[in-house]
Parts: structure tokens; C-alpha cells; sequence
């Protein structure tokens, strides 16, 4: 095995499938934005997905800062080197991992460590096969973290629903009609949680473990592809047509695009299991392939377009300088946009509505999961008091001195909503800016302490990553690795909406009980 050529081209296919998404899924996005009325607040999540997947591709950067989990599905000739095979995935995960391709994402369980170069125990994660031929396939997926949390398994028979509610009580049973029916439970489960649209893999019988990784295997499947097993084929177009009658759209925010693509497996199971396992995947659905013969030179780059790499970026590092540069379209948005300057006050924010698009300007703090934990606990930052907190966990390289930051979307706030509340009573925040919104409990906060909550589009890290301006200052890098730290940023024109105000009004909540309704008329 050419170990060199192999490198190469394992590094290759890192940077390709963080930052360029398969022209399958980009053809359902466009396709379906013409379906969204036009100045809804779909269209305009939408408009500003479709801009991002075209930033990424001009600057070589990830579509979106959560790069994710790494999934290799690996195919090989018997008798091949696995072991040396699996040892260059992981070298040129490291080294993709150090030019930014790849966030810093794999955290030790036990101490909270971040290793800083995407290796740890079951990091990368590798999927091995076997086939007769000479060829070597190499697929591999990015699964962010905020889609991955809205994988789901039901053990049939289940019961969903709620007693006397919106959404009665319904009994799914071991068949394709209790499939149907917890796929669409799922999908309503998500609401916009996962950066919706979203695209579903699902296994029906197998393990539990089986069932989730067959599951993951489905996505990849081409999006227009049929399925061989004629009952799968019509359960597969059901679900994509009813998912999309919910009303839930992207990000959650109401439309008519939920759900872009449905691919649905089945493995053997034992008498006493029927699971149904859903494995949903968000819009920024990255997964593209290598075959290599046996000298390792390519044989085929698999899901891509016919070109589409003839006039990739030679100037990389140029790209770079430009980042910064990248006008963001709003369109007819922007003139109805509310300008917010940082500071806010409180008059400021009580003047915003659920439903206002606002183009923020000034400082943010970037801080999720392990800060909010830490200020719950008594920690202390002077500096975020009275500021704005931004979910965020951003892609950022060290050059010369100071800091680049090169992806920078939301990450999904509900998993704060045991913290956010007291932080924001505590340290006065002003504005908490994530994706898929947050519960009662904060919505209560926000409307006894002047607060607001700004949604983002989930996935646009090069949307916002052209917002930075200026890397003022880091706190607690070394504490908690960098996606954890809290990057002061200072941002131009960032773009978000109003989905939760100092008010009492939540969107989120009004879209799922809407959702709910329509959930109850398709099953």
C-alpha cells in the first residue's frame, strides 16, 4: 500500500466533505425553497443555508463548526491491512484536524478532556467490510452533535401521545404502520432541535446497537435513489410526504420543508425485539467517498457531480483573506431588519417581538454546555455581565499571534435549560443567541429579567464566521478546550430572529403545538 498517496487522499476527503455538500442534498434545499412563501421566516432560513453552502465551498471551510462525530465506512479486498489502513485515516484526521478541516471534538468521558487532534478512545469511529474486488471504498459522514441527539429507538408496541391532549394517546404495533408511526414521532420530537430540514436513516429489527448503526448506514444512500423493497420504497416516500405536512420547517421556525430525504433499512431481529431506530441527520448532511485501487491512486470520487471539482479554489490560502470580505444577502429581510447595538438595555430588549429579524453588531460570548455549567455551579466572568451569550463552539486557529475564527454557527440551546435561567437572573444577560430554542423555564427568565432569545441558523458557520470582526479575548480555553471556551468576539451585521421575547411569546412552542395537531391528522 502507497501509504503517502493514501494520506493524501484521506486528508482530501476530509476537507471535501466538511466543507462541500453533495450535490444531492444542495439540489433538495434549492428545490424546495421555491416551496417556502417568499419573506417567510423559511424562506429566509433557507436563503441563508443556500449562501453558506456556497461560502463554504469558496473558502475550503466547514459548512458548519460541528464537524461532528467522524464515521468512516471502510470496504476493502480480503486479506487487506486494516490495522495500517485505520492508522492513516486517524494521521490524517490529525492533520486536517490542525488546519481546521475538522473542529477539536473528541472529549475523554471520565477526566472532560479535550485531546485537541479529534483522537480518543472510539474516535474516529470505523465501520470495516469486506468484498471481492481490488478496490479499496472509503465513505465517510460528519454527524454533528445537535442532529445526532435527535436520533431516536422505539421498542414496539409503544404508546405516544398524551392522554386527553392535542395528540391523543396511540398504540403503534409491530408493523410497518408502527414504523410510520414512530418515524413521524421522531421527526415532531425534533422540531427544530436538529437543524431542520432534516434527512432520516432508519433500521427496522436488528439490536439496539445494530439497529443504530444500520440506521447510520442508510445516509449513505443517495437522496433520489429508490428502494429496492417495494414496501420500504412507499413507507420511505410516505414518511418524506406527511413529515412535511407537520408544518414544523426549517429550523423549526414553520414551512413546509421538514424533512428532505427518508432511506429506511430492516435486519433480522429476535422474537422478543422489534426496534425502530432513526438516526436523523441535519441539513448540512456531509458524507462523500473515495474508491483507490490497489496503488492507492483514485479510481472514483463518489457522490459528485460531473466537474464539480474542476474549478475548486487553488489559492486556499488566499481564500482565507477573504472570509472576512463575503457580504451577507438578506434581500427584502434587511430593510425590515432591527439594527441591535451592544450594549443592550433593558428598553431595547423589551421593544423586540417574536418574529423580528435583528442584525446584531457589537460583543458576543460564546458559551455552551460545560460554562453554563460551571457559572450554574458558582463560577464567575465579570466580563459577560450585562452581555450577550451566543451558543456557540466555533472553529478557531491560532496564526501568527492571534486568533482566525473559522466556523462559528449555533449549537442547540435546549441543553442549557437547566442552567440558562439562573445565568441570565445572575449575570444580567441580555440575549442568549442559539438554535431550536429553550424551555418555560427560560422563556419565564426572559420575561422577568429583560432578556431575549436570538435564533440563528443552524449549520451557517461560514454566514457567521464572515460576521467576526475581531477576536477580543478567550476565557477558560485550558479549563475546557477550545470549542468550550468562551471566545469574546466582537460581530458585524450577524443576523438572527427574535423566536423567544421578554414577553411570554415562544415561537417554538406555538410551532410545536401546531405540529402537534397536524401529527395527530396523518396518523
Amino acid at each position: 500500500m502507497n501509504c503517502s498517496n493514501f494520506h493524501t487522499h484521506m486528508l482530501e476527503l476530509i476537507r471535501r466533505t466538511s466543507a462541500y455538500l453533495p450535490p444531492d442534498v444542495t439540489n433538495v434545499i434549492e428545490t424546495r425553497q421555491a416551496f417556502e412563501a417568499k419573506g417567510s421566516k423559511a424562506d429566509l432560513a433557507l436563503r441563508l443555508v443556500l449562501q453558506n453552502i456556497g461560502l463554504a465551498k469558496r473558502q475550503s471551510a466547514p459548512i458548519c463548526q460541528d464537524t461532528g462525530t467522524i464515521n468512516y465506512f471502510i470496504t476493502t479486498p480480503v486479506g487487506f491491512n486494516q490495522l495500517d489502513l485505520q492508522e492513516i485515516c486517524c494521521d490524517a484526521v490529525v492533520e486536517a484536524t490542525a488546519k481546521g478541516y475538522l473542529r477539536q471534538n473528541s472529549v475523554d468521558c471520565i477526566t472532560g478532556r479535550n485531546t485537541g487532534n479529534n483522537l480518543g478512545a472510539g474516535s474516529p469511529v470505523f465501520h470495516w467490510h469486506q468484498h471481492k474486488k481490488d478496490t479499496v471504498d472509503v465513505r465517510l459522514i460528519l454527524k454533528g452533535g445537535g442532529c445526532e441527539n435527535m436520533s431516536a429507538q422505539y421498542s414496539l408496541p409503544t404508546t405516544i401521545g398524551e392522554p386527553g391532549g392535542v395528540s391523543p394517546r396511540r398504540r403503534l404495533d409491530r408493523d410497518l404502520d408502527g414504523v410510520h408511526g414512530c418515524i413521524l414521532d421522531a421527526v415532531w420530537q425534533a422540531q427544530g432541535k436538529g437543524c431542520g430540514p432534516g434527512f432520516l436513516g432508519v433500521c427496522i429489527g436488528g439490536d439496539r446497537a445494530l439497529g443504530y448503526e444500520f440506521a447510520k448506514e442508510q445516509l449513505l444512500r443517495e437522496v433520489d435513489d429508490v428502494n429496492p423493497l417495494p414496501e420500504l420504497a412507499a413507507l420511505e416516500a410516505r414518511i418524506v410526504e406527511e413529515a412535511n405536512r407537520l408544518n414544523i420547517g426549517p429550523m423549526g421556525f414553520g414551512g413546509n420543508l421538514t424533512v428532505g430525504g427518508c432511506k429506511i433499512g430492516a435486519r433480522n431481529r429476535l422474537p422478543a425485539s422489534y426496534f425502530v431506530s432513526v438516526a436523523y441527520m441535519c441539513w448540512a448532511y456531509r458524507r462523500r467517498g473515495v474508491v483507490l485501487d490497489e496503488s492507492c491512486d483514485v479510481v472514483e470520487w463518489l457522490y459528485q457531480a460531473p466537474g464539480e471539482f474542476d474549478n475548486d479554489p487553488a489559492s486556499r490560502a488566499a481564500s482565507a483573506a477573504g472570509l472576512q470580505t463575503e457580504s451577507i444577502q438578506l434581500g427584502a429581510d434587511r430593510k425590515q431588519a432591527i439594527t441591535l447595538n451592544t450594549p443592550l438595555s433593558e428598553t431595547d430588549v423589551r421593544k423586540l417581538k417574536a418574529g423580528d429579524v435583528v442584525l446584531l453588531n457589537g460583543t458576543v460570548f460564546t458559551g455552551r454546555d460545560e460554562v453554563h455549567k460551571h457559572l450554574f455551579k458558582g463560577g464567575e466572568l465579570e466580563a459577560i455581565k450585562g452581555g450577550i451569550i451566543y451558543h456557540c463552539g466555533p472553529v478557531v486557529l491560532e496564526e501568527k499571534g492571534k486568533h482566525r475564527v473559522v466556523a462559528a454557527g449555533p449549537t442547540t440551546s435546549i441543553r442549557e435549560e437547566p442552567y440558562q435561567a439562573d445565568v441570565i437572573a445572575r449575570f444580567g444577560v441580555k440575549a442568549v443567541i442559539g438554535k431550536g430554542g429553550m424551555g418555560a423555564k427560560t422563556s419565564e427568565a426572559c420575561k422577568a429579567h429583560g432578556c431575549v432569545y436570538l435564533h440563528a441558523i443552524g449549520g451557517a458557520a461560514q454566514i457567521y464566521a464572515a460576521c467576526v470582526r475581531e477576536v477580543k479575548n478567550v476565557y477558560w480555553k485550558e479549563k475546557f478546550g477550545s470549542p468550550e471556551a468562551v471566545w469574546e468576539l466582537v460581530v458585524k451585521d450577524f443576523p438572527a430572529v427574535v423566536t423567544m421575547d421578554a414577553h411570554g411569546r415562544s415561537l417554538h412552542a406555538e410551532v410545536a403545538e401546531s405540529s402537534k395537531k397536524e401529527l395527530a391528522a396523518v396518523l
